[in-house]
């Protein structure tokens, strides 16, 4: 007998009929290929979906994150649950179970994250809104397929519940007649050539999805066995993004004025979209798309989990961070770089000194736990001959009870510091060598950061207050594992740089190795011994 769904399926005209087909098929296709996606990424986890939860459940989805036995399951089950509600869908195989198990899945995609002010990651971008995302769409979307059960018409369940018995012949009014798709041939006992061709349409468009994947995995493996070795070359050899399995250890900390501080500190350049990417015109766009809030805020967590505990930003950033504190996601603390100067196309230009001093301030009503005075204005400061208002700055922020440092590209800036007798809590000094090839270029193109490295670490070597080294990889031109070595065994006893999220594992694990390692270092540490 046909139940009551089936039966409003048999009422449907053929047209509606097909779009509940095509409806069924493209869901389906989603849910296959969102489930192969995980299934075939390596190190794939949901424990960063569940970690930045903050709404309904909450509690349980950190609870799940935290117990790899736990999250293992649930990983599995996310996995092959897409994977088979997508085939059951493409296929109409048990079509009613797999519509009401994607509902049951999306809705907890649903509450892990919704799209609420205040409470969900997403930003106004394409596939989450206000209150309705994607997810609520989709679930909306089988919804309908649960009620009107497609896999009986067009499907393996014609095959499945085909042998059920045949409906009984009884008047039905003409007009149900004339729009019913043949209802008393929909569950024949023997299915004719015709009918079996219907149980088996969903399997063309199952071929077609399995040519596609194929299409792109051989891609895949093109680029991977064609692109220029990564160690030699700017183009990556592979893909593969280390995750948190792969983190050998956290990264341990230092002091600066009884504050902790992690050896390895995150630069917050790449997160506002000022990457230094020389003539590359296009790159600071495409970086400030890439990181969208969700992104900067799961990078920002997943530094934390790395034992990174401080970023170092311009205040750009500061209502962002003030987001992520309140919402609870994590408790990285920031440094905030203090700027006196605006660009234009005649060059460096100082602002009003109250303005300076009202940005300062901005940084530390947001909760900076240190401020410094940014490398190029404390530059632009001593050579237009006025160490006085590098002085007054470090006075401001000392009134306000808050950790003080200086910053300098130039070493001269730090010689005439030192000489004007300032004693700053902390310093901030570029630091890389010069063995990449565009610092070969004769004229300063956005290109070197350090002039004089040896100088550099020769003087440094004089000063008992910590120093953190920034732009130790010449942004970007050197390697991670060349450019904290070179920093840490020439002095400097915290390092700062630019993260994205992919290579978040991959640097604190360089950090760690060159850490333990026998370091050729003359500096005594400041901040106290390396401590986890």
């Amino acid at each position: 007998m046909l139940n009551e769904a089936e039966d409003r399926v048999a009422r449907l005209s053929r047209p509606q009929i097909y779009l509940l087909l095509i409806l069924r098929i493209v869901v389906g296709w989603h849910f296959l290929s969102e489930g192969l996606a995980k299934l075939l990424s390596p190190g794939w986890s949901a424990a960063g979906y569940l970690e930045v939860s903050r709404w309904l459940f909450s509690g349980v989805f950190h609870w799940i994150a935290a117990t790899p036995s736990v999250l293992k399951v649930v990983d599995f089950l996310n996995i092959w649950g897409l994977i088979l509600i997508g085939l059951g869908l493409m296929l109409g195989c048990l079509t009613r179970v797999a519509a009401i198990a994607g509902i049951l899945l999306l809705a907890v995609y649903y509450v892990g994250n919704p799209p609420l002010s205040g409470v969900g990651l997403a930003l106004p971008t394409e596939g989450s809104y206000v209150i309705v995302d994607k997810n609520i769409v989709e679930l909306f979307a089988l919804a309908v397929l649960a009620v009107f059960p497609t896999g009986t018409y067009w499907g393996l369940d014609r095959l499945i519940f085909g042998k059920k018995e045949e409906k009984p012949k009884t008047e039905v009014p003409g007009d149900i007649r004339r729009e019913s798709a043949e209802p008393d041939r929909l569950l024949s006992p023997k299915p004719s050539r015709r009918e079996l061709v219907q149980s088996l349409g969903g399997v063309p468009f199952l071929g077609a999805f399995a040519v596609a994947v194929i299409r792109k995995e051989h891609w895949k493996s093109y680029e991977a066995k064609n692109l220029i070795d990564a160690v030699t070359n700017a183009s990556t050899k592979a893909l593969d993004v280390a995750s948190l399995k792969d983190l050998k250890g956290k990264i341990p900390h230092g002091e600066i004025k009884g504050t902790a501080f992690s050896r390895l500190i995150l630069g917050g350049n790449i997160l506002s979209g000022y990457t230094h990417a020389r003539d590359l015109i296009y790159v600071s766009k495409l970086v400030k798309a890439y990181h969208s809030k969700e992104r900067i805020f799961a990078t920002l967590l997943l530094g934390e989990k790395c034992g990174i505990n401080t970023l170092l930003t311009n205040p750009i950033l500061a209502t962002l961070i003030d987001e992520y504190w309140k919402r609870k996601i994590g408790k990285i603390q920031w440094i905030s770089d203090c700027v006196a100067l605006n660009y234009d196309e005649k060059g460096a230009h100082a602002i009003p000194y109250q303005q300076f001093l009202d940005r300062i301030k901005r940084a530390i009503d947001y909760g900076a736990c240190a401020c410094y005075v940014q490398g190029e204005t404390a530059d632009y400061f001593i050579r237009q001959g006025q160490p006085d208002s590098i002085a007054k700055a470090l006075d401001f922020i000392r009134q306000h009870r808050i950790i003080a440092g200086i910053g300098a590209h130039d070493i001269e800036t730090i010689q005439a510091c030192v000489k004007a007798g300032f004693e700053p809590d902390f310093w901030m000094k570029t630091l890389h060598h010069h063995k990449y090839w565009s610092a070969r270029h004769p004229e300063w193109h956005d290109n070197m950061y350090c002039n004089k490295p040896a100088e550099t670490i020769d003087f440094m070597k004089t000063l008992k207050q910590p120093w953190i080294a920034f732009k130790v990889l010449a942004a970007g031109a050197i390697p991670p594992k060349d450019g904290f070595r070179y920093a840490f065994e020439n002095g400097a006893d915290f390092v700062c740089a630019g993260t994205y999220d992919f290579q978040m594992v991959d640097n604190v694990n360089s950090t760690l190795d060159i850490l333990k390692s026998d370091l050729k270092r003359e500096r005594p540490w400041m901040g106290g011994p390396l401590i986890a």
